[in-house]
């Protein structure tokens, strides 16, 4: 169960960070109540997970998911340029946190 959501907590991250983006400041009240939202489950689901799950992988299982995801949406969106060097670079840092779990 820590992992499901310790993945759910990291997929959070990726929301609460590019919502974090279109806030302006914390001047657009939408993409700021959905930052505040997503970066407190996130928070939640981490500390939930750690109860069980080592510190270090957790954290960085949690990172690795949002930073992929973050970059994958940006990516999706035209907001940042896609290229064959980074997605093989976020397909590595996937295939670090799985391995993660796979050694654990």
């Amino acid at each position: 169960m820590a992992w499901i959501v310790l993945v759910l907590s990291g997929c959070l991250e990726a929301v609460w960070a590019t919502a974090l983006g279109k806030t302006e400041g914390f001047t657009r009240l939408g993409p700021s109540v959905v930052f505040g939202v997503s970066v407190v489950l996130s928070m939640v689901g981490l500390a939930y997970a750690m109860r069980t799950l080592p510190v270090g992988t957790s954290y960085a299982v949690w990172v690795g998911i949002g930073a992929a995801l973050t970059v994958a949406v940006a990516m999706a969106t035209g907001e940042e340029v896609a290229s064959l060097a980074k997605i093989l670079l976020l397909l590595g840092l996937v295939g670090c946190v799985i391995g993660l779990k796979l050694v654990h």
